[in-house]
């Protein structure tokens, strides 16, 4: 059975500064992300336990579990990977002279222009209520980009849409140095988004075929 298992961060924690504190990694990464991976891990044993018994009293709160966990660990994981320092090509927005053309293209297509799409996720990142994440993701039936407004970590997510670019809107991820701040924190993480990551991702869901009959 596959164990998951807590990946190493690309940079160091002090790597973000000025947009987000060492400290913020540290927690959020060592601890938070961390949480999740062993619940999920755990969730799995527990599962596992309830096949060989066959004992099924407990199969909702098992299944609600791992959805939960399973989605917080995926999204930070790619979380830590779409951010990188300004100094190291970190912030601005996608050109094509930069070889992110292709997702430079779909953002304007999708949205209409990079400075409304910008507008959109800023606004569903900073107004969700409670926990939850702002997302970019492409949507394959219409092969499209799209905006979702992610509560705790999978609920209202369109099925079959893959995320290229997540902002984290709980209060662990920006608390510390924000205080109650969280729409100033999601301004700030224009300034640490990593293009070339989130292209990345997007050329590769785009590759996808989706089995989905319609």
């Amino acid at each position: 059975m596959a164990i998951y298992t807590l990946p190493e961060l690309p940079y160091d924690y002090a790597a973000l500064e000025p947009v987000i504190n060492p400290q913020i990694i540290e927690l959020h990464h060592d601890k938070h992300h961390a949480a999740y991976v062993k619940g999920a891990n755990d969730t799995l044993e527990q599962l596992a336990e309830a096949r060989d018994k066959e004992q099924w009293g407990t199969i909702n709160g098992l299944e609600k579990n791992l959805a939960f966990h399973l989605s917080g660990h995926i999204l930070h994981s790619i979380y830590w990977n779409n951010m990188n320092s300004p100094k190291d090509g970190g912030g601005g927005e996608p050109l094509a002279a930069d070889g992110v053309g292709d997702l430079a293209d779909a953002i304007s297509e999708s949205f209409g222009s990079f400075a409304k799409f910008k507008a959109q996720l800023t606004k569903a990142a900073a107004t969700t209520q409670g926990s939850g994440w702002g997302v970019l993701a492409y949507e394959p039936i219409s092969g499209r980009l799209i905006v979702e407004q992610v509560y705790d970590h999978q609920g209202n997510v369109g099925q079959g849409s893959v995320p290229v670019l997540v902002f984290d809107a709980w209060e662990h991820a920006f608390y510390l140095q924000y205080k109650n701040q969280k729409v100033d924190f999601i301004e700030a993480m224009w300034q640490v988004v990593d293009w070339q990551d989130v292209n990345k991702r997007y050329r590769a869901a785009r590759a996808s075929i989706p089995l989905i009959a319609i």
